[in-house]
C-alpha cells in the first residue's frame, strides 16, 4: 500500500512536470533569446549565472530545510495520513508548482528583483512597501527560529556540528575550485561529494568529535550569528551556490534511501488511521489547519522569497525556470510523501516529536538497504539539520535583498546584512518572562507563510494577465483558495487568542488580516485600471 502511494505520487510528479510544465512554459513565453539578470545585471556577488544542477541544489535545499518533513507527520497525526497525502500530492503539482515557478519566471522579467517589484509594476506602490515589510519581518523571525534550531542541534549532537563545519569549509574549496580554476563541474562534484556523504558517516564514529565540537549551546549562537552575517555579503559563487549544490546530495541520499526502503522493504504495515476527525482538537478544524500546517510539503510562501530572490539572479537562461522553479517543487512534494510514510508505518509521533518519527522511521527504511538503523536515523537527522542551516543563511540574505529594494539601494549589502541580523538577535534575547520573543509570535508564522504564497499568486496573476496579456486561471484558482484559507485561519488565531488573553498575537493576526485585504484591493484596482506604461 506505502509503495503503490508512492509510485503513484512520483508518476502523477513526472507527467505534471512535462504536461503541466510545458503548459506554464507556453504561458510565460519562455525563451534562450531573452537574456536573463545573471547576465545583464552580472555583478559577480548577487547576480551569477549557475549551472542548473548546481542552481537546483541551491534552490531546492533552501526551499526545504525541515518543512517538509515537519509538516506532513504533524498533520497527519491530528487528521490522518489520507488527507494528508492528497494535500501533498495535488497541492505540490497544481498549487505550490505554479506559485514557485511563476516566482521565479516573474522575478527574472523584472531584473530578478523581489515580488515587491512586480507588485510595484503591476499593483501599485503601496503595495509594495506592505508586501516587501512584511516579507522582512517574516524573514527576520525566520532567521531568529532556524538559527536557534541550528544552535540547539550543534549543541546536542556533535556529530552534526562537525558534518556542518565541514561541508562549509568543502563549499568553499568547491567555489574557487569551478569558478576561479575553472575544473569541469562533473569531475569536483565526484571528488567533494563523497567527502562530504563521508564526513557524516565519519563525525557518527569518531570519538574525537564527540570532544572538539561539544560546544555550548549560547557559544554556538554567536558562532551561527557571525556566520550568516558573513555568509550574507559573500559572493554566492564562493559560498552560497557551492554548498546549496554539496548539501543537496544530502538530500538526494535521503529520498533514494527512503523511497528504496518503500520499494524494496516487502510490505510496511500502515498502523496509522487513514482519517482521524475533521475536528480532533479543540478549535482545530481540518479546514484550514491541514492546508496551514503542510506548508513546504505543498506551498509555501517562503519560497516565492527564495524564487525571486537569490534564484531568479544565478538563473542562466529562462528555460531553465521550469526545471528549477517547477521541478524542485515536485521533489519537495516526493520528500513530503516519504516522510509521511514514516509515521503512517509508526502510528504515531514518537515522543510526540515530528523529527524523531522522520528519524525513526528512516532508520527503519535504511535497513532495508543494509544500514544500521541507528547510522539510518542519523543520517536522516543529519540531512534534515544541514537544510535548515541552509535555510537559515539563505534567510539572512533574502532579508538584506528586501531591506536593499526598500531602500531603492541606497543601502549597501552590509548595512542591510547587519540591521536583518540585529533585528533577529532581539528576537532571540527580548523575552517577556522566561519566553524569548520569538516564541511568542512563532504561533502565526504558519498563517503568515501561507499568506505570502497567496499574495505572491496575486502578484503575479496580475502580471500575467496585465503584462503578458494572458489568461491566469492556473494561478488565481490556487490564489483564492490559499486567500481564504489563510484568512479563516487568521480569524480562528485571533478568536482562539483573544480567549487566552493573547493579545500580542491578536494584534499581529489583525494586522495580517488587514494587510490580505488591502493587498487584494489594491489589485483589484490594478485589474481594472488602464496598463501603466
Amino acid at each position: 500500500m506505502l509503495a503503490a502511494l508512492l509510485v503513484a505520487a512520483a508518476v502523477l510528479f513526472v507527467i505534471c512536470y512535462f504536461v503541466y510544465g510545458r503548459y506554464m512554459r507556453k504561458v510565460y513565453e519562455l525563451d534562450n533569446a531573452h537574456k536573463a539578470p545573471s547576465e545583464t545585471c552580472y555583478d559577480g556577488v548577487d547576480y551569477c549565472p549557475a549551472h542548473p544542477s548546481v542552481l537546483i541544489g541551491h534552490h531546492f535545499s533552501s526551499i526545504a530545510g525541515a518543512g517538509p518533513i515537519v509538516g506532513p507527520i504533524a498533520a497527519a497525526s491530528l487528521f490522518g495520513w489520507l488527507p494528508t497525502y492528497l494535500w501533498c500530492v495535488i497541492g505540490s503539482a497544481f498549487f505550490g508548482g505554479p506559485h514557485d515557478m511563476g516566482s521565479v519566471v516573474s522575478s527574472m522579467r523584472h531584473e530578478g528583483k523581489s515580488i515587491g517589484e512586480v507588485v510595484d509594476r503591476w499593483i501599485g506602490r503601496r503595495g509594495k512597501w506592505l508586501f516587501l515589510c512584511f516579507t522582512w519581518l517574516t524573514l527576520v523571525l525566520v532567521v531568529a527560529v532556524f538559527l536557534q534550531l541550528s544552535a540547539d542541534t550543534f549543541a546536542a549532537d556533535p556529530a552534526v556540528a562537525f558534518s556542518g563545519t565541514v561541508y562549509i569549509f568543502l563549499a568553499v574549496v568547491f567555489g574557487v575550485l569551478v569558478y576561479r580554476l575553472k575544473l569541469p563541474l562533473l569531475y569536483t562534484s565526484l571528488a567533494m561529494i563523497p567527502l562530504v556523504l563521508g564526513a557524516v558517516v565519519y563525525g557518527h564514529y569518531a570519538d574525537w568529535v564527540q570532544t572538539v565540537f561539544a560546544i555550548p549551546m549560547e557559544r554556538w549562537r554567536w558562532i551561527l550569528i557571525g556566520y550568516v552575517f558573513v555568509a550574507s555579503i559573500l559572493p554566492v559563487w564562493l559560498l552560497l551556490q557551492p554548498r546549496d549544490y554539496l548539501a543537496s546530495y544530502l538530500l538526494y541520499f535521503a529520498v533514494i534511501v527512503g523511497a528504496a526502503g518503500i520499494l524494496f522493504g516487502g510490505f510496511h504495515e500502515i498502523t496509522l488511521p487513514a482519517f482521524k476527525s475533521f475536528t480532533p482538537l479543540e478549535a482545530t478544524y481540518l479546514w484550514p489547519l491541514l492546508f496551514v500546517m503542510v506548508a513546504c510539503g505543498a506551498i509555501s510562501g517562503f519560497h516565492c522569497m527564495v524564487g525571486s530572490g537569490t534564484t531568479s539572479k544565478q538563473i542562466r537562461c529562462e528555460t531553465d525556470a521550469q526545471f528549477i522553479g517547477y521541478g524542485a517543487m515536485l521533489l519537495e512534494g516526493l520528500v513530503a510523501i516519504i516522510a509521511l510514510g514514516t509515521i503512517m508505518v509508526a502510528g504515531s509521533l514518537v515522543n510526540n516529536n515530528p523529527m524523531e518519527t522522520y528519524g525513526a522511521g528512516f532508520g527503519r527504511f535504511a535497513q532495508v538497504l543494509g544500514i544500521e538503523p541507528g547510522l539510518g536515523k542519523s543520517l536522516g537527522l543529519l540531512a534534515v539539520n544541514s537544510f535548515i542551516l541552509t535555510s537559515l543563511d539563505t534567510a539572512t540574505r533574502l532579508g538584506r535583498y528586501q531591506l536593499q529594494e526598500m531602500s531603492n539601494d541606497r543601502l549597501d549589502r552590509y548595512t542591510a546584512t547587519l540591521i536583518g541580523v540585529v533585528g533577529a538577535m532581539g528576537l532571540l534575547y527580548v523575552r517577556s518572562g522566561d519566553i524569548p520573543a520569538w516564541k511568542l509570535i512563532w504561533p502565526v508564522f504558519g498563517a503568515s507563510n501561507q499568506l505570502v504564497a497567496a499574495l505572491a499568486l496575486l502578484a503575479v496573476s496580475v502580471w500575467v494577465i496585465k503584462g503578458l496579456k494572458k489568461g491566469a486561471a492556473f494561478l488565481m484558482l490556487p490564489m483564492v483558495f490559499m486567500l481564504l484559507t489563510t484568512l479563516a485561519a487568521l480569524v480562528l488565531l485571533v478568536t482562539s487568542n483573544w480567549g487566552k488573553g493573547n493579545y500580542l498575537l491578536v494584534g499581529i493576526g489583525v494586522v495580517l488580516l488587514a494587510l490580505a485585504l488591502m493587498l487584494v484591493q489594491e489589485a483589484y484596482k490594478a485589474l481594472r485600471a488602464p496598463v501603466r506604461q
